[in-house]
């Protein structure tokens, strides 16, 4: 798996914590929650998963950084502009409140309508493909088609080309 997808998984992980339960600082949510991604694979790797016991962890390596970096401001992003993605979703996803949807499926429609609405450097429809495949992987059987059909429906109305970077 490349790691802009790894990112944009844990970025929709991240984000769906963030809507069930928010935390007061999302600084130290952040971090809390990189540590916890590391933990369990390091602990698989060496064998050494003991109760109670935490290992002291090695600082991340590249491939670790690189997913993060790409990933932490896809989050920051989705979170501040939070509020006018939901309007988003609510104006396209005809006949569906955002608090009934599957939480996973919103928190991917919000990573995604943030990508094609505030990253310039991400063609619109990169940002519909991985959101259609990450569905597939974390959600139920119709949610790829649930969320191509939100997103086809943002990019119609993007005032910017949607397979290149502007």
């Amino acid at each position: 798996m490349g790691k802009r997808r790894e990112a944009r998984e844990r970025a929709v992980q991240f984000l769906f914590q963030y809507d069930l339960n928010p935390p007061e600082n999302l600084d130290e949510a952040l971090a809390h929650f990189w540590e916890s991604q590391r933990q369990p694979a390091l602990e698989a790797d060496k064998g050494k998963a003991t109760w109670g016991e935490r290992p002291t962890l090695p600082p991340p390596d590249a491939s670790e950084m690189a997913v993060r970096l790409f990933a932490d401001p896809l989050i920051r992003g989705a979170v501040q502009h939070r509020d006018a993605i939901d309007e988003e979703i609510r104006k396209y996803a005809k006949n569906w409140e955002l608090h009934r949807m599957a939480a996973v499926d919103r928190n991917i429609l919000r990573l995604a309508i943030y990508e094609m609405n505030y990253r310039e450097d991400i063609p619109p429809i990169v940002s519909i493909n991985e959101a259609v495949d990450i569905a597939k992987k974390f959600s139920t059987q119709d949610s790829g088609k649930f969320v191509n059909g939100v997103l086809d429906k943002v990019k119609s109305e993007l005032m910017r080309p949607a397979r290149i970077v502007t």
